[in-house]
């Protein structure tokens, strides 16, 4: 560090330098004198040996280090100097240069933190889940990812790919603390859930072993959010005593904030074995266990699919039956990829679309960088002839583009800070794991150096090379508006305005896809109006009250008459789902139809008002009567696509279906079937984009299996009435939990357009962003232009050029260049949106009005932008463009 300490002392330094050299001097000169040599030949001799001490002591300067370091500083000085006298233009480049690093930092944030880092689960690379899917169906529709007990026992004790594998079933659990019933969502799992993920508890401890046992007390463990939102936070509760689902449980643990696995509020302890808690079902053996393994260490996904799948197959052949298609095969996936899904590939669209930004932005800076080295030319000229070599000019330059990089990063990372916090706040959250903490860290921050280096030299390599090119002495003869170069210089600049076009093309491009993606989405024909329409799923007190059909069917009777009875409330009925966006399936038996693949169709339970309440047209029979619900009837009505499918021509009335599904549960008829007494029209019941499944409606007082949704269409805002409907249920029974409530409409807004809407959004910002700053690109290269050609303009008007002609020729100029610019955007756009394919609903990738509708806009943004340098050619005084230099 010898260097360091010198460029802190320099004079010391240049002292002991000149009395070094002076020593070697003095004994040359000695030398000669020895050799015969008179002093004054002597000393003579020695200067002509030594070749000039100044010389030398400039080579020495150039040998070390430090000179380096303070020539460097020295360019840094003279860049910050200069930059400060072009207020003006340093602001607009680190502006533009702040806009597209912020924007990358913030999107590289979300990544890393939803892709690298999302849970703090230990070795959560390896864990993953598997399921097994219907190869005789198409897509993932059919997939089953839940087991039986049978069936978890089996894949833990005969696999040869886990090290660990646990087991977990969702369930509703009310809570009731004498204030009324609340409805938590909560999970049994296995004893080993929470050794698996390794987080220790924040208070409490885990579950042990001996707890899954038949006989053993009951306890159970609270999230973080529970805590904080139900018991302020209180750690006196640790254990206490809990009624929850009617059974006294004892508070053993509570998670920390950033734990949320297995997707609950609270958990209980699953045992596997006969008689242990968790264990007892109204159905044998049902399908609910969901399984997360860890792989060995070596063990490859595919690896692991094909030990479940042979697994599997020996199961399906010792049960056969309905639980297991003809054909299918076990997929294995990550845990981050059953988490986060197809969102990813939003993610990874947006990434795109801001590095796209980012060229957008190094493309405007680059070029004022370059009208600014052109402007430059004849000082560029005069510091080579006072011989300054082009590598020194070329670092020069660099380090202005640096300067400006460097405080564009500053600048970038505070808007990165603040659009974080946005973009956070409008990320739907669903396919977000909720342990993942999005923010800066020190990797995102590095990442945001990284992108200022490399913004320096894409910015800065074009311009400085361009400027020292070519014989540097000659300009000196050259005009101060650097006319000699205006030319080459001209065609870079227009060069990177074409590509600024050609990338926002394929920005507004993809903007305009999803925005038209979104439209059709939020109108689609749902076949009923949601607006005006409210949801309450209830769930009865967990107690012997309910433990009939008939006693579950007078509750539900009483808070229909309660509800219908407010003000503002038209009808209301009961049903099993809200629609479209869920529904319950059982296969079908058909007497006297024979066919090879398994029958199936959705079921509703629900009563006398349904129909009126979604608007549901007659097209054939009746609809389900008050009798009909009263009396329990065997009768069913069905909509089209069932009616077609089914029975084609035939008249469906009178027909009889059997419904499989309700031989395995309680409270329902057995070996039932069910005249079909009537045909609706079709809606959308399995969600916006899938086209309406088979379905039909049966009288909801025929099983007591299951909860109910209260569906009500008001006369006024639904919200509004939320409260009055809670209370007329808490009427019926205090006991009674409303486990979800709201409208129809803000239910569809939450589920199904909250992702799309949020890709929406930034792609869209982020296209108005590269939208601006190709205007102040355009802009800015038209009138550098029309500054370097004044005297040629004027020249051209006092041969009779007339302002129209000028005028036509600017604005020829610049369509050129947006011309150019939209040819390339749009055979680009047309080979990189299909990567947006899937992200888009209802209209192609290639979508011909969208493309059309991007080349106009920006045909009209590309022509506004050259009008105003256009227009101060045309109003150029003759007399003074030809004195002009």
């Amino acid at each position: 560090m010898g260097w360091f300490r010198r460029l802190f002392h320099k004079g010391l330094t240049e002292k002991r330098l000149d009395a070094e050299l002076r020593f070697h001097l003095e004994l040359r000169v000695r030398d000669y004198v020895a050799s015969g040599m008179s002093p004054e030949e002597a000393r003579r001799h020695a200067h002509l040996a030594f070749g000039g001490l100044e010389q030398i002591k400039q080579d020495c300067r150039e040998a070390r280090i430090e000179n380096h370091v303070e020539d460097l500083l020295r360019d840094f000085q003279y860049a910050w100097r200069s930059l400060a006298k072009d207020r003006r233009f340093a602001l607009i480049a680190v502006f533009a240069l702040a806009l597209g690093i912020g924007a990358t930092t913030v999107m590289f944030s979300v990544i890393y933190n939803v892709v690298f880092d999302p849970f703090p689960y230990r070795d959560f690379q390896r864990s993953i889940v598997f399921e097994m899917r219907d190869l005789t169906s198409t897509g993932d529709k059919d997939a089953r990812d839940h087991y039986t007990i049978p069936e978890f026992l089996a894949i833990r004790e005969q696999n040869h790919v886990f090290e660990d594998i646990v087991g977990n079933y969702q369930l509703d659990v009310l809570y009731a603390d004498g204030k009324g019933t609340r409805r938590f969502l909560g999970g049994y799992t296995t004893t080993n859930g929470f050794d698996f993920l390794a987080v220790p508890p924040l208070l409490g401890r885990f579950f042990s072993p001996d707890e899954g046992k038949p006989g053993a007390p009951l306890v159970f463990m609270m999230n973080y959010r529970l805590w904080q939102t139900e018991f302020n936070g209180d750690p006196r509760i640790l254990g206490k005593t809990f009624f929850l689902n009617g059974k006294p449980r004892t508070l053993v643990g509570i998670m920390p904030q950033r734990f949320n696995g297995y997707g609950s509020s609270l958990w209980f302890p699953l045992g596997l074995e006969p008689g242990a808690d968790g264990t007892s079902f109204p159905v044998k053996d049902p399908n609910v266990i969901w399984a997360l393994a860890r792989l060995k260490k070596g063990v490859s996904l595919q690896a692991a699919a094909a030990d479940l799948d042979a697994i599997m197959h020996r199961l399906s052949q010792a049960n056969p039956g309905e639980l297991y298609p003809q054909q299918f095969r076990v997929v294995t996936r990550t845990l981050l990829d059953f988490v986060v899904g197809d969102f990813k590939y939003t993610l990874y669209a947006l990434l795109a679309a801001v590095f796209l930004l980012l060229l957008i932005a190094c493309s405007n800076v680059g070029n004022l960088l370059l009208a600014r080295a052109t402007v430059r030319e004849r000082e560029i000229a005069v510091r080579a002839s006072l011989g300054a070599s082009r590598r020194r000019l070329i670092r020069q330059l660099l380090v202005e583009s640096f300067v400006l990089a460097a405080a564009a990063c500053f600048a970038g990372c505070l808007f990165a800070y603040f659009g974080l916090k946005g973009l956070v706040a409008i990320i739907p959250r669903g396919p977000i794991p909720e342990e993942t903490v999005i923010g800066l860290n020190p990797v995102v921050l590095l990442f945001a150096l990284a992108i200022a280096a490399l913004t320096t030299l894409i910015c800065g390599l074009a311009p400085a090379l361009h400027a020292v090119r070519g014989n540097l002495h000659l300009r000196m003869t050259n005009g101060g508006k650097g006319a000699g170069g205006s030319v080459r210089h001209g065609k870079l600049r227009a060069g990177l305005v074409i590509a600024e076009v050609a990338l926002s093309i394929v920005l507004l491009t993809g903007a305009g896809l999803l925005m038209r993606s979104f439209f059709t989405l939020t109108h689609v024909d749902l076949g009923f109006n949601p607006a005006n329409m409210l949801y309450a799923r209830v769930a009865p007190a967990a107690d012997d009250r309910y433990d009939t059909a008939a006693k579950k069917q007078l509750f539900f009777e009483q808070v229909l008459q309660r509800v219908q009875a407010l003000p503002g409330v038209i009808t209301a009925t009961v049903s099993l789902s809200v629609p479209p966006l869920s529904g319950a399936g059982s296969f079908i038996t058909v007497p006297g139809k024979t066919h090879s693949e398994r029958w199936e169709s959705m079921v509703d339970l629900c009563s006398e008002g349904y129909f009126q309440t979604l608007g549901l047209r007659l097209l054939h029979g009746r609809l389900l009567s008050e009798t009909d619900i009263d009396s329990a009837r065997h009768v069913a009505v069905v909509n089209q696509a069932f009616a077609r499918a089914y029975f084609g021509s035939e008249n469906p009335l009178g027909q009889k279906i059997k419904f499989n599904v309700f031989d395995e549960l309680p409270q329902t008829p057995h070996d039932a079937y069910f005249e079909i007494v009537g045909v609706v029209t079709d809606f959308r019941n399995r969600g916006l984009l899938e086209p309406p499944a088979h379905e039909a409606f049966l009288p909801s007082s025929i099983s007591g299996f299951g909860h109910r949704v209260v569906l009500a269409k008001t006369a006024v805002n639904p919200s509004s009435l939320l409260a009055s409907v809670q209370r007329e249920i808490w009427t019926v029974d205090s006991n009674a939990a409303v486990a979800s409530s709201g409208s129809v409409k803000d239910l569809l807004a939450e589920e199904a357009y909250t992702q799309p809407r949020f890709g929406l959004i930034t792609i869209s910002a982020f296209a108005g962003i590269g939208l601006a700053l190709v205007l102040i690109g355009i802009f800015s290269v038209m009138a550098y232009t029309v500054a370097l050609q004044t005297h040629e303009i004027g020249v051209r008007m006092a041969l009779g050029a007339q302002h129209g002609n000028v005028l036509k020729m600017v604005l020829g100029r610049g369509l050129r260049l947006i011309s150019a610019g939209i040819l390339i955007g749009v055979l680009a756009s047309l080979g990189l949106t299909r990567f947006l394919a899937s992200q888009l609903s209802g209209v192609s990738a290639t979508d011909p009005l969208t493309f059309f509708a991007v080349v106009t806009l920006f045909l009209a943004v590309g022509l506004l932008a050259s009008l105003l340098p256009a227009r101060r050619a045309a109003g150029i005084d003759p007399l003074v463009a030809l004195r002009y230099e």
